[in-house]
């Protein structure tokens, strides 16, 4: 039986916080690889605030592709695609709930924040917001993004393990210069011996983010 051509649509969108239709603003979190909508909101609870609906869509199988982020992409289609077209549904479903683009955060870790930093790139907007997580954007060596859009000084955080396995460096670097290229106020962290996880400096910008798009 052929693979799906969307594998990751219908997939459950897990919720917390304000109910989309009552809440200011809105982050749109997306969780790594074998993990969980219910994973990263766990994330939610570090990054609280009373007028926000956190919203986590799930991965087929866990799993948004198969392959490193940096794998030749024919090799993790369709999963990139429609990884990519669940995060901008989504966006339109919250805009449409009467949330503006600038009052929504993507917040992605490991290849969720691949999956999300490359959705925004691709659909360039002044977002609330860009979280990435120990992630970079998609795609092989010497990979020419596009550079179509702007981000209109839309605040995009970066942070990264010098000594990351998954996620090299250079990549993260290569990935805060374009996203700067693209109108972005990019913020690149990159922190020494850390390893693949999220730190309390991460988690304290991308709290100051959210009071910040979601008024207080």
């Amino acid at each position: 039986m052929p693979a799906p051509i969307a594998p990751h649509a219908g997939q459950p969108v897990v919720t917390r916080g304000r109910a989309l239709a009552e809440a200011r603003a809105a982050v749109i979190m997306v969780h790594g690889r074998g993990a969980s909508p219910q994973s990263i909101l766990e994330l939610a609870a570090a990054i609280p605030h009373p007028d926000v609906a956190y919203l986590a869509p799930g991965a087929s199988g866990g799993t948004w592709y198969p392959m490193s982020f940096m794998a030749p992409t024919a090799q993790n289609e369709p999963g990139i695609m429609s990884g990519i077209g669940v995060i901008h549904a989504l966006i339109d479903e919250v805009v449409a709930a009467g949330i503006p683009e600038e009052r929504i955060i993507l917040l992605g870790f490991s290849q969720g924040a691949c999956l999300a930093s490359t959705s925004a790139q691709r659909r360039p907007r002044r977002y609330g917001g860009v979280i990435v997580f120990s992630g970079a954007l998609i795609g092989p060596p010497g990979t020419q993004w596009s550079a179509d859009g702007d981000f209109a000084g839309t605040p995009i955080f970066l942070g990264c393990s010098d000594i990351d396995s998954h996620i090299p460096e250079p990549r993260v670097r290569e990935s805060a210069a374009h996203l700067e290229r693209m109108g972005a106020e990019v913020t690149c962290r990159i922190y020494e011996g850390m390893g693949h996880m999220v730190n309390d400096d991460e988690i304290a910008f991308a709290r100051e983010l959210v009071e910040r798009v979601a008024g207080g």
